[in-house]
């Protein structure tokens, strides 16, 4: 199933979306209309909390009142939001060896070419590849970022008055279930609710100072807006497996770069379980893989202009659109 969180006369609901022919389906109306109970409905955290009872009721509200056309909308009449709003944690992770490498070097790029000129960025983007610090390989790095920052699809994001240099990051996501801790990786799949896709916006300039410190990022990472979730949840039982799924971003239409999730340090599995250390990991928690080699604009020395449109797109999910505008 698709789940999405969405706005429709002032209300915030939950329900299953029919990408095929773009409607979604109120599940609340749907519980209330079959005198089944509200509770899972309330709002994405609620249905995550029901846990499989909460999945195998919305399925069973599809499948017995999906008839009904009054209980779906045309998505273009409703406002998508985050399928989480307002996650209970956020993490994201550095899992893409390539996306490491070639964004020090595109960040040393940058650098050059507002130093010494367009010559001197082209010279250091001529370089070859650093080797990958071994700690990538040792341990699923990851940070914590502002869960309090999330938006959702076709929102404006405004650029931070402190950056300059602005840039997406297209990474895919976990949602996780039940409540635990001590994971193993064997059995962390049972703990993923589904599937989403995650622009990690940056204000690059910000970042670079900051990293410089050891201790980040901090607003590089985090102003309104910043984290990205959308356009809805996937179940596990659609995806199947997460690596290797097609992924394009696009920019106001063209295409940027194309690549693929598959290729990561670490699986969501061992992510979860190493985080998962004498840690207790709560269900409605998030957690980002990292960019995708080849899928930010450091990497390729492009970065975001006034009123860019971003599209990342990953197969089976979908498509996150968002613009970015700057505020002066």
């Amino acid at each position: 199933m698709r789940l999405a969180t969405y706005r429709q006369g002032g209300a915030e609901k939950i329900g299953v979306v029919d990408a095929a022919r773009t409607r979604v389906f109120d599940l609340a109306a749907g519980a209330a209309r079959a005198g089944a109970t509200l509770a899972p409905f309330a709002s994405m955290l609620a249905l995550i909390d029901a846990d499989d009872g909460g999945i195998d009721a919305a399925r069973g509200l599809v499948d017995r009142r999906g008839s009904e056309d009054d209980l779906w909308t045309a998505l273009p009449d409703v406002e998508l939001l985050a399928p989480v709003p307002r996650p209970r944690q956020m993490r994201d992770g550095m899992s893409y060896a390539l996306h490491i490498q070639q964004s020090g070097r595109g960040a040393a790029a940058i650098l050059a070419r507002a130093k010494s000129g367009e010559a001197a960025f082209r010279e250091v983007m001529a370089q070859p590849l650093p080797e990958l610090p071994d700690v990538y390989r040792k341990l699923p790095i990851y940070y914590i970022t502002n869960r309090n920052t999330v938006v959702g699809p076709d929102a404006t994001v405004r650029w931070p008055r402190y950056s300059q240099v602005m840039d997406y990051e297209l990474e895919t996501a976990v949602v996780t279930k039940r409540a635990a801790a001590n994971i193993k990786a064997s059995e962390a799949r049972d703990h993923i609710f589904g599937y989403t896709i995650f622009n990690d916006f940056s204000a690059r300039d910000r970042q670079m100072v900051e990293m410089q410190g050891r201790l980040g990022p901090a607003k590089g990472k985090s102003f309104d807006g910043s984290n990205v979730l959308g356009p809805w949840i996937l179940t596990p039982d659609e995806i199947g497996e997460i690596q290797g799924l097609k992924v394009a971003v696009r920019v106001n239409g063209e295409t940027r770069s194309t690549g693929t999730t598959a290729g990561m340090l670490f699986s969501f599995e061992e992510i979860l379980a190493d985080a998962a250390q004498d840690e207790t990991i709560r269900a409605g928690e998030v957690f980002g893989s990292g960019t995708v080699g080849g899928c930010c604009g450091l990497e390729a020395g492009r970065l975001l202009e006034h009123g860019d449109v971003i599209e990342l797109e990953v197969e089976k999910i979908g498509v996150l659109r968002n613009r970015v505008v700057r505020q002066d």
